[in-house]
C-alpha cells in the first residue's frame, strides 16, 4: 500500500495523453513534486509549480542515467511511455519491431533498473507499468511487447517487494488518446485509467484491470487457448 500524499513521482511520456493525465491526477492526490519526463521536455505544459519537466528518452541509456541523477528523490515511478507500430512477427518490418520492443519493453525495464535503488533508498514506494489488454490477447508485435512487460512486472514485483517497492500492472483496452485515434470501438477515458491505476497503488494491489475489454479478456485466461482465439477451432 502506497499513499500518494507528499510523494515525489516521475511519469514517462508525460507531455500528452495518458502521461499528462497521470501528472494531473498525482497532483490532485497531493504529490509534493512530479517529474514530467519526455524526450522534449519543452512540450510539457506546466500549470503547477510542483511539475518539473525532465528530459528522458526511454530508449537511450545515457538519457535514463542523467534523469536518474537529476531526480534522486523519486518514490513513485509511472512507466507510461509507449508506441504502437504493431507489425506481423512473421512478415513485419524488423526495424519497427525492434523500435517497439526498445520503447515498450526495454524502456520500462531500464528505467526501473535506474530508479529502483533510489526508491528503495527513499524508504520504498511504487512502480506503475502500463500493460494492455493485449498483454493477454495477441495480435502482433505490440501485444508481444506488452506480454513481455507483463512478465517483467511479475518478476520485478517479487524481487522488489522486500525493498518496500510495490509494482502495479495496469491492463486496459483502447484508451481515448492520440495513440488510439484510428481504432474502432469503445475507448476508455484517460481519467478513468489513471484513477483506477492510482487507486490500485493506494490500496496495495498488484494490478488494475480497467474497463470491460480488459476484464473480459482476463476472465477467460484460465480456459483453453481457443476461448481467446476461436479461429483456431477445428
Amino acid at each position: 500500500m502506497t499513499a500518494l500524499t507528499g510523494r515525489v513521482a516521475l511519469v514517462t511520456g508525460a507531455n500528452r495523453g495518458l502521461g499528462a493525465a497521470f501528472v494531473a491526477e498525482l497532483l490532485e492526490r497531493g504529490a509534493a513534486k512530479v517529474y514530467a519526463a519526455a524526450r522534449r521536455p519543452e512540450t510539457v505544459a506546466v500549470t503547477d509549480p510542483r511539475v518539473v519537466p525532465l528530459e528522458l528518452d526511454v530508449t537511450d541509456a545515457d538519457s535514463i542515467r542523467r534523469a536518474a541523477e537529476a531526480a534522486p528523490d523519486v518514490t513513485v515511478l509511472v512507466n507510461n511511455a509507449g508506441i504502437g507500430v504493431n507489425q506481423s512477427l512473421v512478415t513485419g518490418d524488423l526495424e519497427q519491431i525492434h523500435r517497439e520492443f526498445d520503447t515498450n519493453f526495454w524502456g520500462p525495464v531500464f528505467v526501473t533498473r535506474a530508479f529502483a535503488p533510489a526508491i528503495a533508498g527513499n524508504g520504498g514506494g511504487a512502480i506503475v507499468n502500463m500493460h494492455s489488454a493485449l498483454s493477454w490477447y495477441a495480435i502482433g508485435s505490440y501485444s508481444a511487447t506488452k506480454a513481455a512487460l507483463w512478465s517483467a512486472s511479475n518478476s520485478t514485483r517479487v524481487e522488489l517487494a522486500p525493498q518496500g517497492i510495490q509494482v502495479v500492472g495496469v491492463h486496459v483496452g483502447y484508451v481515448d488518446t492520440e495513440m488510439a485515434a484510428n481504432a474502432d470501438g469503445y475507448k476508455v477515458p484517460p481519467a478513468q485509467v489513471v484513477t483506477e491505476a492510482l487507486d490500485a497503488v493506494a490500496a496495495g494491489d498488484a494490478e488494475a484491470i480497467v474497463g470491460e475489454t480488459a476484464q473480459r479478456v482476463k476472465s477467460v485466461l484460465h480456459e483453453d487457448v481457443r476461448a481467446l482465439y476461436p479461429q483456431l477451432a477445428k
